[in-house]
């Protein structure tokens, strides 16, 4: 059988068609799913950065985790093929794109898992890696009242997609990222098994596969840790004109004891201007707030700074109890006092905020033009000199969409995933969410990431690349620092052949078995 696919996926029939092709393979595979045609064209040949493409072999639909271990081992069984699982399609720079290779698509397993269970008394879902966030959360909500601790901003993304990068937001400060937030995982490695794998069992394998970028294992099921959904939120906005202020005010707030803090913690650069979309409009939180820049603070920079906060009630919760709560945390910090914007959502709303966003930029024709985002972890030694190069000088004007920066606690992260982090224990996310139009500028913002890289290269500054894409093993190497021999190690025993997510240019697929093999 092997051998016949390995006939098919090479074209040696000069007169087959790629129907023919997938129809064979199809067939030789034996899935409980479909299997349809690959093409540049198709879903699987693009993704939501708009800056690379594909061609695809073909795109699996499995019905579970046995149709993706039977592709995966016929994959091991040629000397060419590789296999990349997509989520929703959201990585920016061809993460999940298979050249050639076998993409599978894991929404058509979203359905596959969806169990409460109780365990010590604590709360806990499985959840399908197919499934997207947003789906969990009103899943959750409407038939349990309860939810995860632990979001990311955008929740059109797979559970399965945002663990083997890490998964972060406003809440991460108080409850860690979401890969330190699920107990157990349903993996199909490498080598084709079907293994499931927690801190306990299969240890080595579960903490790779948190933010290993799906280089050990493609996540089918995932456990993942529960609260009490709360029913209204808080929304805050507080500005600031200088920048020691802004991050002073940010670390106190999440550094804070148990009782005394935010929900929700992030914060965002903003240019100090008239600009709609980079500028002053951007920060109030109701259409009818108005930004009135006779209170900016003279002299102001070319840029201001906006922390953003929210806290969770009850619709049992007295109005008095909340403004009290959220005076005493609000009441030290030195932000533009005339320069705050506040606003009650449900925590629904509040959680699907950036639905709103995306609605907005459908509705504008932007949301499918590229993307060329930076996402950056920088220490908190670092922050204040990537403010002056970066923020103040090379991005004065925006990009053409949000500047997140906010402070997160390394504490809150586990040191045996694959994640890797700055030094220190307090550093900051910087997030740049370009929205552009197809074009040069295109060219020219990448080429701006790739500046903004070297220069704080260049200047020593303490960094890692989140989400990170690099071409070369020199790079990579970089990247990962001492943790580098763990991550390959990882590599031999998990997916020897280098089979798993081509797309992202760290190991290259062989049909040798890489413990003897000199790439490494």
């Amino acid at each position: 059988m092997i051998a016949c696919l390995g006939r098919t996926v090479h074209g040696t029939d000069a007169n087959s068609t790629p129907d023919d092709d997938v129809s064979t393979i199809s067939q030789l595979l034996d899935l409980q799913g479909s299997i349809e045609n690959g093409g540049i064209t198709g879903v699987a040949g693009k993704d939501f950065g708009g800056l690379y493409s594909a061609k695809p072999l073909a795109v699996i639909k499995p019905s579970g985790s046995e149709d993706i271990a039977r592709v995966v081992k016929a994959a091991l069984r040629t000397s060419h093929l590789t296999v990349a699982a997509r989520g929703n399609g959201h990585s920016i720079n061809g993460q999940a794109m298979a050249d050639g290779g076998l993409v599978i698509d894991m929404r058509s397993t979203e359905e596959n898992h969806f169990k409460l269970l109780t365990i010590d008394g604590s709360p806990y879902i499985d959840v399908s890696g197919g499934a997207l966030w947003e789906d969990v959360l009103k899943r959750c909500i409407s038939r349990f009242s309860l939810a995860p601790r632990s979001w990311t901003d955008y929740l059109s993304l797979t559970v399965g997609g945002t663990l083997s990068n890490a998964g972060v937001s406003g809440q991460a400060f108080r409850y860690g990222p979401q890969t330190s937030n699920v107990t157990e995982l349903e993996v199909v490695t490498g080598k084709g098994e079907v293994t499931v794998c927690s801190e306990t069992q299969n240890s080595e394998l579960f903490f790779g596969a948190l933010g290993g970028l799906g280089q050990f294992s493609i996540i089918t099921r995932a456990r993942v840790k529960l609260q009490p959904a709360p029913d209204m939120v808080r929304w805050i906005r507080l500005v600031y004109s200088e920048f020691e202020e802004f991050t002073r005010d940010a670390e106190f707030l999440v550094t804070q004891e148990e009782g005394e803090l935010f929900d929700y913690v992030e914060g965002f650069v903003f240019s100090n201007s008239d600009d709609p979309i980079n500028g002053w409009p951007s920060v109030p939180l109701d259409p009818d707030h108005e930004f009135n820049p006779t209170h900016i603070p003279q002299p102001a920079g070319s840029v201001l700074y906006c922390l953003e906060v929210a806290l969770h009630y009850s619709h049992s919760d007295h109005h008095s109890n909340i403004e009290t709560a959220v005076s005493r945390l609000i009441e030290r910090l030195g932000f533009v006092r005339r320069l705050k914007f506040e606003v009650n959502v449900s925590y629904m709303e509040f959680i699907l905020r950036v639905k709103q966003v995306e609605e907005h930029a459908k509705a504008n024709g932007i949301w499918d033009s590229p993307h060329p985002w930076l996402n950056i972890f920088v220490s908190k030694s670092s922050i204040v000199d990537f403010d002056r190069t970066v923020f103040k000088k090379m991005l004065k004007d925006g990009v053409g969409g949000p500047m997140l920066i906010y402070p997160l606690l390394r504490s809150k992260w586990d040191d045996r995933t694959s994640v890797v982090l700055p030094e220190g224990e307090i550093f900051y996310i910087v997030a740049l969410l370009r929205f552009v139009p197809k074009g040069p500028s295109v060219e020219k913002l990448v080429a701006q990431n790739h500046e903004i890289v070297k220069l704080c290269n260049n200047e020593g500054l303490d960094f890692k690349l989140y989400l990170p894409h690099y071409q070369s093993k020199e790079d990579w190497k970089r990247h990962f620092g001492y943790q580098w021999s763990r991550f390959v190690e990882r590599k031999l025993s998990f997916d020897p052949m280098a089979i798993l997510a081509p797309g992202q240019q760290i190991f290259k697929r062989t049909h040798i078995n890489l413990n003897q093999h000199s790439q490494l």
